[in-house]
């Protein structure tokens, strides 16, 4: 009569462990790497299949969400092929795991300035750029150009840009210019 009632639980029982045991199918599936997936995407890009690659990376990126690799690869990618929106998108999400990554902060200012640049041309050449926007582009300009230390902001765009003017504040062109190291510094003069 034991026999009888323990029999359909220990059923269960085995049933139960079999389910929780691993199978066959899943012992013999390799669990990917980092290294294997950015291997992987390498080889891609070398065979000439950049999608594959953003997809292998994109997989990467969702196997491991807390690493930043694969999303710097992937807006690296998109940088590389002039898509700077999707780039600025795959970098905010490295930035967002890792808020001092050099690289995915670079793409992601680069690529905005590039989108802006871009946008700017066009509002400029419809003749639609004036009154405060037009002034506070000018402004942002020049700051980046100050801040960079550059004459152009972006290059290679076939146009050369016409020269800057001379800075017309009383306060900082009464200063001469000191040659040697103060010449390079864009805030020499505010000392």
């Amino acid at each position: 009569m034991m026999f009888t009632r323990l029999m359909p639980a220990m059923a269960c029982v085995a049933l139960l462990t079999a389910c929780a045991a691993p199978g066959e199918g899943s012992a013999n599936v390799p669990k990917a790497t980092m290294e294997a997936s950015m291997a992987a995407a390498d080889a891609a890009i070398a065979a000439g299949d950049p999608a594959k690659a953003y997809a292998l990376l994109k997989g990467a990126g969702q196997a491991f969400p807390a690493d930043k690799t694969p999303w710097v690869r992937m807006a690296q990618m998109r940088f590389d092929s002039k898509s700077y929106g999707e780039a600025i998108v795959d970098a905010l999400e490295a930035i967002e795991r890792d808020p001092d990554d050099t690289m995915a902060n670079s793409i992601a200012a680069v690529s905005g300035l590039r989108v802006s640049s871009k946008a700017l041309g066009e509002l400029t050449r419809k003749s639609r750029l004036s009154g405060n926007v037009k002034t506070e582009a000018e402004e942002l300009a020049k700051l980046l150009r100050t801040t960079l230390n550059e004459d152009t902001l972006v290059g290679g765009g076939g146009k050369k840009p016409a020269p800057r003017p001379k800075p017309t504040s009383t306060t900082t062109a009464a200063a001469p210019a000191k040659s040697g190291s103060g010449a390079s510094d864009p805030f020499g003069a505010l000392k």
